[in-house]
């Protein structure tokens, strides 16, 4: 399946193993700072507006709105580069290869939403929340993969790394389509033509990035302003960035993504962690994890995530649409498809986004969040050191 591995890749995995580890540290401050007597003020920081521009052409957000619709706008354009490198010439340029990861992926949403789905058909208000357990966190599954070593194969990490960059396409896709607000036309076309002033520069193979930023920043707040939500505007600016396979230095894509990447994995995810892994714990207890919510969200990332996985993928590599990962066994591929039940990252985005008019149900989401996030990265570290060997 895997006849080598590129520097990008290489690169791109150490990074994110570090990261995984800051990652886990601002969560767990998160939840500190949210049930301490520094609770209030947590709180209370989150909810400060800020006002960037005047009030005539401006945006008034509270601090956490920043970090989720500004910050996470920059996390989104890292991810998309990362897909976009992958799929002209990382380890998705190859049909044959990129297929077991693309169905291990379709799998892996379509299962866990489906339980989610089934957990909360009676309580329809709720249903809203069905992507949250689809997504998988690259940080923080990659970081429990590099405590193993080299134990694991090279290719089911690349398996793992490929899977999660399409589930975070498939969430993109999720949040376009189903997490808008009401259209503004206004802004929409608005929108829709500083990406043709996008492309127009990608045409010319500008490599120069403040005309992409200075139109870039115009998308953003148009954006936000059209009722898609302004992290979109990331996505689409990532697209319009040139990379041809055939350049012999780097192109502006990974200039950008090699600048970037250390500041959204060190900077803007921990951040983004520290704010919303925040949920206050008295009074949580067995019932409180019983709930719809919770529990369509645990069972969705610890049992979804593995079956779906594993279900697709085995059924493509059976049907001879996929090959199996070299040097692998079907014990080792369903350990690493219980990690792909780690999902924070995105999945509390996904929340954020699903119940934000329903902010009762947040402490739901995170509970069931980080309780199958901790159950996948647990099992799936266990089961992956009884079934691997050291080399």
């Amino acid at each position: 399946m895997i006849s080598y591995i590129t520097a990008p890749f290489k690169w791109f995995f150490k990074l994110e193993a570090a990261s995984g580890l800051v990652l886990l540290l601002a969560a767990i401050v998160a939840l500190i700072l949210s049930n301490t007597n520094l609770s209030n003020l947590y709180f209370a920081v989150l909810d400060t507006h800020l006002l960037i521009g005047t009030k005539n052409f401006g945006l008034d957000l509270s601090i956490l709105h920043w970090i989720n619709d500004a910050l996470m706008a920059i996390f989104f354009f890292i991810v998309t580069l990362e897909i976009k490198r992958e799929f002209i010439q990382g380890e998705l340029s190859k049909p044959k290869q990129a297929l077991l990861p693309i169905i291990g992926a379709i799998g892996g949403m379509a299962v866990p939403a489906i339980i989610y789905v089934i957990i909360n058909l009676e309580t329809g208000q709720t249903l809203r929340g069905w992507a949250i357990p689809t997504a998988t966190d690259i940080a923080f599954s990659i970081g429990v993969l590099s405590l193993l070593g080299s134990r694991v194969p090279v290719s089911l990490k690349v398996f793992l790394v490929a899977l999660a960059i399409i589930d975070d396409l498939g969430a993109i896709i999720i949040i376009a389509f189903f997490y808008s607000n009401e259209i503004q036309y206004g802004y929409l076309f608005l929108m829709l033509l500083s990406f043709i002033l996008l492309l127009i520069l990608n045409k010319f193979n500008i490599k120069n990035f403040a005309p992409y930023l200075f139109v870039g920043i115009l998308l953003w707040y148009f954006t936000h302003g059209s009722g898609i939500h302004s992290t979109i505007s990331g996505v689409l600016l990532a697209t319009t960035i040139p990379h041809r396979k055939k350049e012999k230095d780097y192109s502006l894509l990974l200039r950008l993504e090699h600048l970037l990447s250390p500041y959204v994995a060190f900077g803007i995810m921990p951040l983004f962690a520290l704010a919303n892994a925040g949920v206050v714990l008295d009074g949580v207890n067995l019932n409180s994890l019983l709930s719809p919510v919770p529990l369509g969200i645990l069972c969705g990332l610890f049992f979804g995530k593995q079956i779906g996985v594993f279900l697709f993928s085995y059924l493509s590599v059976k049907l001879k649409f996929a090959e199996m990962p070299s040097n692998s066994n079907w014990i080792k591929f369903y350990a690493i498809g219980i990690l792909t039940g780690i999902g924070f990252t995105m999945s509390l985005f996904v929340g954020n986004l699903a119940f934000a008019d329903a902010l009762n149900n947040m402490d739901g989401v995170k509970i069931g969040v980080l309780t199958g996030s901790f159950l996948s990265a647990v099992i799936g570290y266990i089961m992956l050191f009884i079934v691997t060997k050291k080399n």
